[in-house]
C-alpha cells in the first residue's frame, strides 16, 4: 500500500506579504477611514489609551501629593515663629510683673490697680499681634494692637496655581460650614475658652487659622504677682510669611507637577500609539475581513498586517496571527482539495456499480450474472473501505490535537510489533530481522498513533514481498533523534513514484490486488509523523548509489522522530 497524500494548492491570496491590504478599493478605503477615526477620537475610541493615561496620571499624583504632603519647610518655619510668639507673650507677662511688684496681689484693672492700658501702650508689638489681658475671672481688662503686618514674599499672581487652589478650598470650606450651621465666635471669646481650656499658670502656645485662611499663632503667659497668677497675656501672631513661603514652594512644585502632567500625556499617548494603534491594526483587518464575508457571503481572504519586525510583543503577536490564519487557509485548501479527492474516488466504484447493475438486467447467462455479482460484491467492499478511511483520516487532525502526549519506551513498541507481524510474514515464507538498540530509547508522543504508522510501514512491506524475500526493522539514534527503518527485498518502488507515494488515493499496486487498498494509508503515517516533528521519506536500496539506472534491491522507509 504505497499511498500519498494530496499535493497542497499554493494561493497566490494566501501569501501574507508587506502588501497585507487586499487588491481592493473598498477595503482600503475601510481600513484608511479607520485610521483616521482613531487618530482624531483615539482616547474616545481607544480604552486602552485611556487606561495608560489614567495609570500614568495616578501615579503622578500621587507623587506631587507625596511631595506637597511630606514637604517639611513649613513645620521647621511654623515652629520657630511659635517658639518666637510665645518668648513674645512671656515678655508682656514679665513686663505686668515687672510693674506690679512684691506687694500684696491685686486684681487687674480694678480701681487703685495697675493701669493695663498704659502698660499695653507702652509696648512695642510686632506688626500683626494682638494682645488681650485677662484677669483671674477670664473677663478683658485690655487689649492692644499692632498694625497688620506687611506681606513679605511672591505675589499672589506669582503663585497663581497656588492662590487659586487656596480660594478653591476656601469656597469648599465655606459651602460645609453653611451647611453644618456653625456660629463663628468673635477673638475674645474664642481666647477665654482657649484660657478656660489649659491650665491659666503654664505658658503655651497654640496654632491654627485665621477667617481668611491665614496661619495664627495664639500664644498664653501667666502674670504672676509673687506665688499668685492673676491673669493672663493672651498674644495673637498671624504668620503670613509663613503661607507666604509655603506657597512660594508649593508653586514650583505645582509648576513642575503640570509640566510633569503635559509630558506624562505627552508620552502616554506615544506609547499609546505604538501599543493601541498596532492592536487596532490588526482587530480592523480581521473584522473588516469578517464583515465583509458575512455582508456578501464570499471566502474573501482576512488580511493581517506585517508588524514582525517590530522587536516586541506586539511583532511577536502579529507573527502569530499571520501563522495562525495562513495555517487556517492551508488548512480550509486541503479540506476542499480533501473533499474534491475523496468525491473522485468514490465516483469509480459508483460507476463500475452502476455499469454492473445496469449490465445485469439484460444478461441471461448465469455465469455472467456471477460474474457481475462478483464485480459488485468488490465494490461495496472497495466502498466500506473507503468510506472507513476517509473517515479516520478526516479524524486525524483533531484527534492528534485532543490526545495528549506522553513518554514512552519506543525500542519496547517496535519490539512488541516485530513480535506480532513478523507472525505474519513468516507464513508467507518471509524472513522477519529486527535490530534494535539493548539501552531504551524514550520519546514524547502518541503511542498508538506512532504504532499505527510502524503498523503501515510493515504491513505494506510484507504485501510487496513474496516468498523468500526478507524484511528488516532496525533503529538508531542520532544525538537528538532516532531513526526507525523498514526495509525490503520486494520490487522497490517506481522511480516516478518515489515523489506520489505520500499523496492521498495515490497506490501502486498489481493489477490483482487493484481495489483493496484506499491509498491513505502513507498519507495518514506522513500526517502523524509530521504532527510529531518528525520526517518520513521512501527510496530504493541499490547495489550503488552511483548508478540510479541499477535495478533496485528492494524499498527503504524511514522515519526520524526527535527525542
Amino acid at each position: 500500500m504505497r499511498d500519498d497524500e494530496s499535493g497542497d494548492r499554493q494561493d497566490a491570496d494566501v501569501v501574507l506579504g508587506d502588501d497585507w491590504i487586499a487588491p481592493d478599493s473598498t477595503v482600503e478605503k475601510e481600513l484608511r477611514d479607520s485610521r483616521a477615526r482613531r487618530s482624531l477620537f483615539s482616547l474616545n475610541r481607544s480604552p486602552l489609551t485611556r487606561k495608560i493615561i489614567t495609570f500614568n496620571l495616578i501615579a503622578l499624583n500621587v507623587l506631587a501629593a507625596g511631595i506637597l504632603w511630606l514637604n517639611s519647610s513649613r513645620d521647621t518655619l511654623a515652629q520657630q515663629r511659635a517658639d518666637a510668639t510665645l518668648a513674645q507673650a512671656e515678655l508682656v507677662a514679665d513686663v505686668f510683673e515687672m510693674q506690679l511688684g512684691a506687694d500684696a496681689p491685686v486684681s487687674l484693672g480694678a480701681p487703685g490697680g495697675l493701669d493695663v492700658a498704659a502698660t499695653l501702650d507702652s509696648l512695642t508689638l510686632r506688626r500683626g499681634t494682638d494682645v488681650l489681658i485677662f484677669d483671674t475671672a477670664n473677663a478683658l481688662v485690655g487689649e492692644a494692637s499692632a498694625p497688620p503686618a506687611l506681606p513679605d514674599g511672591p505675589s499672589g499672581r506669582e503663585t497663581m496655581i497656588s492662590t487659586f487652589l487656596g480660594e478653591l478650598w476656601q469656597g469648599i470650606s465655606g459651602i460645609f460650614a453653611y451647611f453644618q450651621n456653625t456660629e463663628a465666635l468673635g477673638l475674645e471669646d474664642r481666647l477665654r475658652q482657649q484660657i478656660e481650656a489649659g491650665d491659666p499658670a503654664t505658658a503655651r502656645i497654640l496654632a491654627g487659622t485665621g477667617e481668611t485662611g491665614e496661619t495664627l499663632f495664639t500664644a498664653f503667659a501667666p502674670i504672676r504677682q509673687g506665688p499668685s497668677v492673676i491673669g493672663s497675656v493672651a498674644l495673637v501672631a498671624a504668620a503670613p510669611e509663613i503661607d507666604l513661603a509655603v506657597s512660594a514652594e508649593r508653586e514650583r512644585v505645582l509648576q513642575m507637577f503640570v509640566i510633569a502632567t503635559l509630558v506624562s500625556i505627552g508620552l502616554s499617548l506615544v506609547l499609546a500609539s505604538t501599543i493601541a494603534n498596532p492592536i487596532s491594526d490588526l482587530a480592523d483587518a480581521a473584522e473588516i475581513g469578517r464583515d465583509r464575508n458575512k455582508s456578501q457571503g464570499n471566502s474573501r481572504r482576512i488580511r493581517i498586517p506585517d508588524l514582525t519586525a517590530r522587536p516586541d510583543e506586539i511583532g511577536r503577536l502579529s507573527g502569530a496571527l499571520r501563522g495562525m490564519v495562513a495555517a487556517l487557509y492551508d488548512r480550509i485548501d486541503a479540506n476542499e482539495q480533501f473533499a474534491a479527492d475523496v468525491a473522485h474516488e468514490i465516483k469509480n466504484p459508483l460507476a463500475s456499480l452502476r455499469s454492473a447493475i445496469g449490465s445485469l438486467r439484460i444478461v441471461k447467462k448465469d455465469e455472467h450474472r456471477d460474474k457481475l455479482l462478483n464485480v459488485i460484491e468488490h465494490d461495496v467492499r472497495r466502498l466500506d473501505r473507503l468510506v472507513s478511511d476517509i473517515s479516520n483520516a478526516s479524524r486525524l487532525d483533531s484527534e492528534l490535537v485532543k490526545e495528549e502526549e506522553q513518554e514512552f519506551n519506543l525500542l519496547e513498541m517496535l519490539g512488541n510489533l516485530g513480535q506480532f507481524l513478523g507472525e505474519d510474514a513468516r507464513k508467507k515464507g518471509i524472513e522477519f530481522i529486527t535490530d534494535l538498540p539493548e539501552k531504551p530509547i524514550k520519546i514524547n508522543g502518541l503511542e498508538p498513533r506512532l504504532a499505527q504508522v510502524f503498523v503501515n510501514l510493515i504491513t505494506n512491506a510484507i504485501s510487496f514481498c513474496e516468498d523468500g524475500d526478507a524484511i528488516r526493522v532496525w533503529a538508531r539514534r542520532r544525538d537528538n533523534r532516532v531513526l526507525v527503518v523498514v526495509e525490503d527485498t520486494g520490487p522497490g518502488i517506481p522511480e516516478e513514484a518515489l515523489q506520489k507515494i505520500f499523496k492521498r488515493f495515490y497506490s501502486q499496486r498489481p493489477e490483482n490486488d487493484f481495489g483493496n487498498n484506499s491509498g491513505l494509508g502513507l498519507a495518514i503515517s506522513k500526517q502523524i509523523v509530521e504532527a510529531h516533528g518528525g520526517v518520513i521519506w521512501a527510496e530504493n536500496i541499490r547495489p550503488t548509489e552511483a548508478d540510479i539506472t541499477s535495478e533496485p534491491l528492494g524499498a527503504r522507509f524511514v522515519v526520524g522522530l526527535p527525542i
